[in-house]
């Protein structure tokens, strides 16, 4: 046992010296205590002689609500009705969620060194203490704003310390009523305006009180080096995958002398074997921005969007020498690649282009990674991967939640999301429509947020974090509604300009700046099912910032948070989107109206959220194809509302907040095909989309059709080539398909294959009888089909699946990856695809993976329309 402990302390120490002495976060062994049930001020609760035995142990970074749920205090607020079970701050007032936070750390300075308390993040307002003393002498408070403390002085001698912070809560805190961000009130703090409620979540019951983001404990010299900024400029049109003409890298960052003399010294940094250095000094007391000699990378190695190109990155350190001593260093990652904008006159909406190149966008709308701030690198990393795997390069982050965190911005430059980022400003919240919800009118609303400064010095600061990152790509100055017109001019004239000046800024989501609304109306949306014509055949918004439908997850989805005794199909009250169930409309259900009806009007709840999976594939492959369909005609892109879920919410999302993808994420990621053939089924058109840069020849259109029995007829076998970035009608075959579904459907299989007969898009149709009816999927024949499982390596399996040709097709399969013991789904798990079909004689190659293996007995689970399910094991 002493040798495992001495391994462990070892491994600590060995740790703590690969963080370095000069950053390391404070995330551990945090306790708190309600203020209601304190009696002491900070500056005794912060000695490390005061008595903390009978607080709880603290979740930082945390809200109070994670904290209280942690220690099961409260029940899961994400579980069935159990919100209503917890208080909500209207109801008890601001002080039963004001919390006090203490945290005992170890922490000296030598000679020359600083120590630097660093919060990234508290909510709403706060009070720090060390050991007696206060540490913030100014207010602080606002959401979205960071604060660095010289803590060297207030260290004790020994290096044994106590920080103490009392928290509390957004001045005001609204009532949430059922309204879009409840009364409204929430808008008047500078802070996220969801907690109040809105039409895809119930109200968070502490509004997020707590400390919220990260808390850093920094050594520098006496000069530190912060907020480095990094542009990179990509003249001309590249290509991605060849030898680069150079590109400029501009480089400066802020130097604080924190001395009363001043300090002469050099600013540099090392890329590619060369030497950027300034030689600057630095006045005493006094915070500097400086810009070293701009330099030029030869050859370099380009970041691109998803399905464009790699995502290279760079990383470089930036340091500050005085007296050949470095007094402070900062690590900082880019990629190199510009992003334009320009007015397309035929669409009458903006059209982004990356290193010279056009992007049709095809994004996804974000809320946050989870509604009370439980935000961690996993998480964020497997949920920007879930939407570049569903073929997507744009994520917006929506304007009544947050500036999302670097790692939410460092797993999108991994993946190659470009990002639009909203400002905290709302359309409901902020004054744009008269809404009987809200308690002031919208004269009064306007002019929210209360303090105007405190949202502009907030701006500055988040501007400085996130600015680095390549898939920043635009910025937003609020959702469906600009800020008040300070506010507005200060982003567009000053903060932006100054601080960044490279990427575009909208003032509102949908601005006629952005894309021109010649329908009238809000000019986004709608959010509801809509019949696949529409998505065809109905021009809307050029560049539609919301447009979205249905998600409702399958059986094996809904049971992980909702009552056994709600697994009942749910049934719409009068036309509006309550339905009988009240947990069904407690988690925000949209109707699926009728649209189950023509697979068979489900028997049970099981058959429901099966038949549901066949609408939601189809409404989202769809809506892309749709769109695409209009390439550069109608449209410059579309953003999908909305494609995740912080809260099991019953709409909109392609993975449910437990990161189990539905068939919406395998139906955008067929329709999002980069090259992609697909199949007008309201007109009979077959097209041809190209989404890369390059033009494709000697491309093989194969157009199949299979009966119910199994039996194909070809349809349309030719040769064809396309341009680059553009689409292309190959022909019609509607008569011909009407002609082969009109008594119980068929099935149509639309291939793309280069001439070494390489499958390069394989889109699988479903079409009902002439009546409208899927009649031959209820008659079709139970087939059993083979499959084989084989490791690859500690994270990815090989799955083949393979139908006999005596059978019909094997119809809208889902794969699992579950574990052999409880049989639970192991998330989250990655599929190449999913919801496949197999046609006679046909097979499937589907990789899984999944983040460690090594330690789990898996199996593969296979469930199908007319499959009979099976488990497979893996080799």
């Amino acid at each position: 046992m002493k040798k495992i402990n001495l391994l462990i302390l070892f491994t600590f120490l060995a740790f703590q010296l690969a963080i370095g002495q000069g950053k390391y976060e404070l995330n551990t062994e945090w306790f708190c205590k309600p203020i209601t049930e304190i009696n002491a001020d900070g500056y005794e609760i912060s000695t490390t002689s005061y008595e903390i035995k009978d607080w709880i142990p603290a979740t930082v970074p945390g809200t109070v609500l994670t904290t209280l749920l942690n220690n099961d205090k409260v029940p899961d607020p994400f579980y069935g009705m159990n919100n209503e079970e917890i208080k909500d701050i209207y109801d008890t007032g601001r002080e039963h969620y004001t919390y006090w936070f203490i945290k005992n750390f170890q922490e000296k300075a030598k000679k020359g060194e600083k120590v630097w308390l660093t919060f990234r993040g508290i909510n709403y307002s706060v009070d720090i203490f060390i050991n007696g003393e206060k540490v913030n002498e100014a207010p602080y408070k606002g959401m979205f704003l960071r604060k660095s403390f010289d803590i060297t002085n207030l260290l004790n001698k020994n290096g044994k310390n106590r920080l103490a912070v009392i928290v509390h809560p957004v001045d005001v805190v609204g009532n949430p009523n059922g309204g879009q961000g409840g009364d409204g009130m929430i808008a008047k703090n500078v802070s996220s305006q969801y907690v109040a409620g809105w039409d895809w979540i119930q109200p968070i019951r502490d509004r997020n009180t707590g400390i919220w983001d990260k808390v850093f404990i920094e050594k520098t010299g006496v000069v530190n080096l912060k907020n480095p900024h990094i542009i990179t400029l990509v003249p001309g049109e590249r290509m991605p995958g060849v030898d680069q003409e150079p590109a400029e890298l501009k480089v400066s960052a802020e130097l604080e002398n924190t001395s009363d003399k001043s300090i002469s010294g050099t600013l540099k940094y090392e890329l590619n074997g060369d030497e950027i250095t300034k030689d600057v000094t630095i006045k005493a007391s006094t915070t500097t921005e400086i810009s070293l000699p701009n330099y030029s990378v030869q050859n370099p190695k380009l970041w691109w969007p998803n399905g464009y190109g790699e995502q290279n990155r760079y990383n470089i350190k930036l340091e500050f020498l005085t007296k050949k001593k470095v007094s402070d260093t900062e690590k900082v990652s880019f990629g190199i690649r510009e992003i334009q904008t320009d007015w397309n006159e035929r669409t009458r909406s903006k059209q982004i282009s990356v290193n010279g190149q056009k992007i049709f966008i095809k994004g996804g709308n974000w809320i946050m990674s989870d509604a009370m701030l439980r935000l961690s690198e996993k998480r964020y990393d497997a949920e920007i991967r879930f939407h570049s795997e569903m073929n997507l390069n744009l994520i917006r982050i929506w304007g009544g939640s947050l500036t999302e965190r670097p790692e939410f911005y460092e797993a999108c430059d991994k993946y190659g999301m470009l990002v639009i980022q909203d400002f905290w400003i709302s359309g409901d919240g902020n004054g744009r429509w008269l809404d009987p919800f809200k308690k002031e009118d919208q004269w009064t609303r306007r002019k929210y947020p209360d303090d105007h400064e405190l949202f502009i010095t907030s701006a500055e600061d988040m501007v400085k974090m996130i600015r680095n990152h390549p898939s920043l790509a635009m910025w937003c100055g609020g959702n469906e509604i600009t800020p008040p017109a300070d506010i507005m001019h200060a982003l567009k004239e000053e903060v932006l300009p100054k601080l960044d000046g490279t990427r575009w800024f909208i003032d509102y989501s949908n601005s006629d700046e952005m894309s021109y609304n010649f329908k009238g109306g809000n000019g986004d949306g709608p959010y509801n099912i809509q019949d696949i014509s529409v998505f065809w055949q109905e021009r809307t918004w050029p560049f539609n910032s919301e447009v979205g439908s249905v998600g409702t997850g399958d059986m094996v989805s809904l049971k992980r948070f909702l009552p056994e005794a709600n697994l009942v199909i749910p049934q719409e009250i009068n036309g509006s989107e309550k339905v009988t169930d009240k947990a069904w409309s407690y988690h925000k259900y949209i109707d699926y109206n009728n649209s189950l009806d023509v697979y068979g009007k489900p028997t049970d709840m099981e058959d429901f959220a099966n038949k549901a999976q066949l609408v939601n594939y189809n409404q989202y492959r769809g809506l892309m194809e749709g769109f695409s369909a209009h390439m550069w005609d109608w449209y410059t892109g579309t953003i999908i509302w909305k494609t995740q879920n912080p809260w099991t919410a019953l709409r909109g999302q392609m993975y449910d907040y437990y990161l189990d993808p539905n068939a919406c994420l395998y139906g955008t990621r067929k329709g999002s095909e980069a090259f992609h053939g697909m199949y007008n089924a309201i007109n009979g058109d077959i097209m041809i989309v190209n989404n890369t840069f390059k033009p494709k020849h000697d491309i093989m259109l194969r157009v199949s059709s299979f009966d119910m029995k199994g039996n194909e007829t070809v349809l349309e076998q030719v040769f064809c080539s396309i341009e680059k970035s553009s689409i292309r009608l190959i022909g019609n075959l509607q008569e011909k398909i009407q002609k082969q579904a009109s008594d119980d459907g068929a099935f149509i299989s639309v291939q793309l294959l280069n001439t070494e007969q390489e499958i390069l898009s394989d889109n699988f149709y479903w079409i009902p009888d002439e009546t409208g009816i899927h009649s031959g999927l209820n008659a079709l024949e139970k087939v059993k089909i083979t499959a084989t499982a084989k490791k690859i390596n500690d994270t990815t399996i090989a799955l083949t699946l393979s139908n006999k040709e005596t059978n019909t097709v094997s119809f809208f399969n889902r794969v699992s990856l579950i574990d052999s013991d409880t049989k639970e789904r192991i998330l989250p798990t990655f599929y190449t695809d999913n919801y496949v079909s197999l046609v006679p004689g046909g097979t499937k190659e589907i990789e899984l993976e999944y983040d460690n293996l090594k330690d789990i007995e898996p199996l593969i689970e296979i469930s199908g329309w007319n499959t009979e399910p099976k488990h497979v094991t893996i080799e």
